[in-house]
């Protein structure tokens, strides 16, 4: 069966990409299947100025911060305050692994 591509419908998260329980705490985003580094997973975060906060999608509100992680975010758009970042592997990662961040690379 083919499936048309419905804006309307909404996906969580990418089909390689599942939440489980973490080592690291909580919850987390986990590989289903091998990715390479340098893939864009998807939008994690959106800056919205009526609510003078960041909204997070579930990739980026379950993804677990370290001091070694296979992933960053890379600001994707910015317009009129808004702005919008997506998650992107840095390393190579496995089946199984987790994917992480580090919270804090960004910081001065």
């Amino acid at each position: 069966m083919t499936y048309k591509f419905n804006k309307f419908y909404y996906k969580p998260l990418p089909e390689n990409l599942e939440v489980r329980e973490s080592d690291i705490e909580g919850s987390g985003v986990f590989a289903k299947e091998k990715i390479e580094a340098g893939q864009d997973l998807g939008m994690t975060h959106i800056k919205i100025p009526i609510i003078q906060g960041y909204v997070r999608t579930p990739l980026g509100g379950f993804v677990n911060h370290t001091e070694d992680p296979n992933c960053c975010l890379i600001e994707k758009m910015d317009w009129d305050d808004y702005r919008i970042f997506n998650l992107y592997t840095i390393k190579k990662i496995q089946p199984g692994e987790e994917l992480s961040l580090n919270y804090y690379a960004d910081e001065d």
